[in-house]
C-alpha cells in the first residue's frame, strides 16, 4: 500500500492492498451495507470511510491488522465487549492473524452510525 498516494476512491484505495487486509476491509464494507444501507462510501483522510449526512466511520489497513476509527463512546455494553480489540486511544485494531469478529464490528457500525448521525436524520 503506498501511503504516499491520494486516493480518490475506495476502489483504488483497496488496489493498493494486499490480500489478506482487502478480504477484510470488504468484510467491514458489506456489513457496513447490510446493517447500515443508507450509508454511503467515500475516501476521508485518505482512507475508507462511510457516510449518513456526514462522515460516521472510517476503516484502514495496515501491515498486520485492520482499524476502525473512532471510537465508540455511546454504547457502554459495546464499549466493554471491544476491550480486546482497543488501542490506547480507543480506536479498533483486528489482527490479521484472528478472526475478524464480525457480529462486534457490525454493532460497531450500527453504533457509529447512532452516535454521529446528524440531528433530524434518521439513524441506521
Amino acid at each position: 500500500m503506498s501511503s504516499r498516494r491520494k486516493y480518490h476512491s475506495v476502489r483504488e484505495y483497496l488496489a493498493d492492498v494486499p490480500p489478506a487486509p482487502r478480504r477484510r476491509l470488504n468484510d467491514i464494507r458489506r456489513l457496513v451495507k447490510k446493517h447500515v444501507p443508507r450509508a454511503t462510501e467515500t475516501i476521508s483522510y485518505n482512507i475508507p470511510a462511510f457516510r449518513l449526512g456526514k462522515t460516521f466511520m472510517y476503516c484502514a489497513a495496515f501491515r498486520d491488522h485492520i482499524s476502525i476509527f473512532p471510537p465508540v463512546r455511546a454504547d457502554a455494553a459495546l464499549s466493554r465487549a471491544l476491550g480486546p480489540y482497543r488501542n490506547a486511544r480507543g480506536n479498533l485494531l483486528f489482527d490479521l492473524s484472528e478472526p475478524l469478529p464480525l457480529t462486534l464490528v457490525a454493532r460497531v457500525a450500527k453504533a457509529l452510525a447512532r452516535e454521529h448521525v446528524p440531528s433530524g436524520r434518521r439513524g441506521p
